[in-house]
């Protein structure tokens, strides 16, 4: 029968539905399309001055805003946030507003088309994620700044507008209420109990091996025990650490074939889904937590948030975590 089960970090409640479990090949869906662009696209080669001057390259030849990188990071043409000006604070009656001031940028993973981060090799994966930590470091100089998101929306049905494969960065002067509320429920269990729930969670996901995916030395990937949608899926490091970007050469070394890993077993389980990924992270204007745990979430979309979902903030996921994490791990290495 159906079973209820709660979040440990946040406390959401989600309803497995057992009774209509779903197996990868009973969703309706699209594969996400991998071909050479048709179209004119800003983000490949000889295009550079279509996008706003990078703030970060990484080259094989050439000068800057010129061809001949391997990876570019330029603010985004159509900002959600600017990062020039300042907060103006005011009230309007009961209600409170100020400048929309932050960053927002976009990474160019890749001059290739074409690609995906599935496809490319662990060098390149891993070039992504130095940019990613690069770009936070320099940002959170900025004290106006309390949080970044980093994140990835992979094919249209995910909230890609362009094909071509990239990574964006939004930097914001709050903490988002979805951080918050993993940041409070992570104090107060170490409040109660000493320990982060997040090596909890590793040790105990490590020993039972039902939700578990991959395992490294480094880090873990396993399917959450309250999983809101099918084949929802963590990273999370086995070292403690709140904040991504104190990560080091070899950690990064090592996630960059996990990711890839992890990604390609969900290209092959699910037949190439479109997805969002997001790094959970502390507040960059914070000191290192000893109750919360920087952390990568992965969620492909296999179902459409409806009526329910909005009227209760509760989830209904159609397969249980267990029987992803079979499927996941029967898919081999990707």
């Amino acid at each position: 029968m159906p079973e209820l089960r709660k979040d440990p970090i946040t406390g959401r409640w989600v309803i497995i539905a057992t009774d209509r479990s779903r197996r990868p090949s009973d969703f309706s869906r699209e594969p996400v399309a991998v071909s050479a662009s048709s179209r004119f696209c800003p983000f490949c080669y000889g295009n550079e001055e279509k996008t706003p001057p990078e703030v970060l390259a990484y080259r094989v030849n050439g000068g800057a805003n010129q061809a001949g990188w391997s990876l570019r990071v330029v603010p985004n043409k159509f900002p959600a946030l600017g990062i020039e000006g300042d907060f103006d604070r005011q009230a309007e009656g009961l209600f409170d507003k100020m400048h929309g001031i932050g960053a927002h940028e976009v990474i160019i993973e890749t001059p290739d088309h074409s690609m995906t981060l599935a496809q490319m090799s662990d060098k390149q994966v891993e070039d992504v994620l130095w940019a990613f930590r690069e770009r936070v470091l320099d940002l959170k100089k900025d004290h106006r700044l309390r949080y970044i998101l980093l994140f990835k929306n992979h094919g249209e049905a995910a909230g890609a507008s362009l094909e071509h494969p990239h990574s964006q960065l939004i930097a914001l002067p709050v903490i988002p209420k979805r951080a918050k509320e993993e940041l409070d429920g992570s104090k107060l269990y170490y409040e109660f109990k000493e320990r982060c729930i997040y090596c909890d969670i590793i040790r105990q996901e490590s020993q039972s091996g039902t939700r578990l995916v991959t395992e490294t030395d480094r880090f873990i990937v396993v399917e959450p025990y309250a999983a809101r949608f099918p084949f929802e899926t963590w990273i999370i490091p086995k070292r403690h650490s709140s904040h991504f970007e104190e990560s080091d050469a070899p950690q990064l070394q090592n996630l960059a074939w996990v990711l890839r890993t992890t990604l390609r077993k969900l290209d092959k389980t699910l037949e190439r889904p479109p997805y969002n990924f997001v790094i959970h992270m502390a507040p960059v204007q914070e000191p290192a937590m000893s109750h919360y745990h920087w952390h990568i979430e992965i969620m492909p979309k296999l179902t459409k948030v409806a009526g329910f979902e909005w009227g209760t903030g509760f989830y209904i996921n159609p397969t249980p975590p267990e029987e992803s994490a079979q499927f996941l791990r029967e898919a081999g290495l990707g």
